[in-house]
């Protein structure tokens, strides 16, 4: 399993847009091939920074995600609301405690 981490930064005056944005597309993102989580996360000191935790099949399927109309369509709309670039890490997930 992949685990993607995404660290967004908005303008303040976008934020309400990200979420709108996110609200319309995260069960699209959810139930796209190769997705079994999807979670949200905003930092609580620092609130124009958020944070999205997603687990994948496999590189291939993140890449297909990455590569499909779905993705470009979000990125688009969301890339212009930045107020620093956003970062992002493919880890291996190695051991997990409920």
């Amino acid at each position: 399993m992949l685990v993607r981490i995404v660290k967004l930064s908005f303008f303040e005056k976008h934020i309400d847009e990200f979420l709108d944005n996110f609200e319309l597309n995260k069960l699209k993102i959810r139930h796209f091939e190769g997705c079994q989580f999807l979670e949200l996360y905003r930092d609580k000191n620092n609130t124009n920074v958020f944070f999205t935790y997603s687990y994948w099949n496999s590189e291939v399927d993140l890449n297909n995600y990455r590569n499909s109309d779905l993705f470009k369509g979000i990125w688009s709309k969301t890339k212009v609301l930045f107020n620093a670039k956003p970062e992002a890490w493919s880890v291996n997930k190695l051991e997990s405690l409920n």
